[in-house]
């Protein structure tokens, strides 16, 4: 099959790009609008030498997947906004644990049940979803390509850090087909997870390197492997010390955020000598840029800054965006999520204006337009 001038949905895109970072496992319950990248890794993985399993529900498919990463192998589940509720523990689990692996988020519409229509409502559940104070990436492609890029990205992270990444896509980024030229394997950087350099008698299964990142054995190679999801010490052992509770979950934080220029990613438009900005992620993003060239053309100077990696949020860029401009228009599809994040970054230096929408249609340029001249 050519690599160049293929025309590709964003799920296959996404299914792609796991691919091509060394996903061999794939793990799934069928569920509209990811059931594509199932589909996908069903007729791939079999091709490559991989796994594809399709589980009884969500919780098997997430736990069957952190058992394939701690057998060695890169592993990736996708669902959508429900069935991502019902793999939260199995993701609070892989945090505390340290357990690498992709999730696919293709978001849908409202709570519950909801609609297969796509939404940006899931943005919280994706930080938050888990239990207790958690730290985990998550990436918010907005076209075909960083579909297939972020999912590279994705499990790149998940192996450095040993932490889950949620890919945060929506029914019409999954559905929706654009041209893309995919590279040669050589062209394409992959990561593993650190690896043990110290003999099996003296591994000790949490004990951190200068990231805070603790090597990962694989069972079966002669290391007492221990990944536990409970307060442990760096041994590995259950714990019920205080001061073992503390040291874990402030290591579990500060691997990610004293990494911060390593992970954290965002594009820029016509921010310089803007007077306006607009934050948008995702799909919504395309619209803000169209919004961006019909503002010009009226003369009205707006940019726009763009989260790619939306967990950990990129606070210090925005923050200081925000102290060169007269407002900031928050655009999403859902009630108003990321708009809190950018209120306490700017911390009443400047207006923040939200602009939502949740009936499953798309924020439109002329609407995001209509917005800037009230704000103007």
């Amino acid at each position: 099959m050519s690599r160049e001038g293929l025309l590709l949905q964003g799920n296959e895109a996404v299914s792609e790009g796991a691919i091509a970072a060394g996903v061999r496992f794939f793990a799934g319950y069928p569920i509209t609008p990811a059931t594509e990248i199932s589909e996908v890794m069903a007729r791939r993985m079999p091709e490559l030498g991989g796994t594809f399993l399709q589980m009884e529900d969500e919780i098997a498919s997430i736990s069957a997947v952190l058992g394939a990463s701690c057998g060695g192998v890169k592993a990736m589940t996708a669902s959508s906004g429900p069935g991502l509720a019902l793999k939260a523990e199995g993701i609070g689990y892989a945090v505390c644990a340290e357990i690498p692996c992709l999730i696919v988020n293709v978001q849908r519409t409202g709570p519950g049940v909801g609609s297969v229509t796509p939404s940006q409502q899931d943005v919280m559940q994706a930080k938050w979803g888990p239990n207790s104070d958690n730290m985990i990436i998550s990436l918010s492609p907005a076209s075909i390509k960083e579909c297939f890029w972020l999912a590279i990205r994705g499990v790149n992270l998940s192996e450095k850090y040993r932490v889950p990444v949620i890919l945060l896509s929506d029914s019409f980024l999954g559905h929706m087909s654009e041209k893309i030229d995919l590279p040669s394997p050589e062209e394409i950087e992959t990561m593993d997870r650190p690896r043990p350099t110290v003999a099996p008698e003296k591994y000790k299964a949490y004990d951190a390197d200068i990231n805070g990142v603790p090597p990962l054995a694989n069972f079966g190679e002669g290391y007492a492997v221990r990944l536990v999801g409970n307060m442990h010490n760096k041994a590995g052992d259950y714990s019920r010390n205080p001061r073992d509770f503390d040291f874990l979950i402030n290591r579990l934080h500060n691997k990610i955020l004293t990494n911060l220029a390593d992970i954290c990613a965002y594009e820029e438009v016509e921010i310089d000598g803007a007077d306006l900005v607009i934050v948008a992620y995702g799909i919504v993003s395309r619209a803000a840029k169209a919004a961006i060239r019909l503002a010009k053309n009226q003369g009205m100077r707006v940019g726009l800054f763009r989260p790619i990696v939306l967990w950990p949020f990129p606070t210090e860029r925005l923050a200081e965006i925000g102290k060169k401009v007269g407002g900031i228009l928050v655009a999403e599809m859902n009630m108003g999520q990321v708009i809190r994040e950018v209120e306490r970054t700017t911390r009443g230096e400047v207006p923040v204006a939200g602009l939502n929408r949740i009936d499953g249609l798309l924020i439109n340029p002329l609407d995001i337009l209509a917005k800037l001249k009230e704000m103007g």
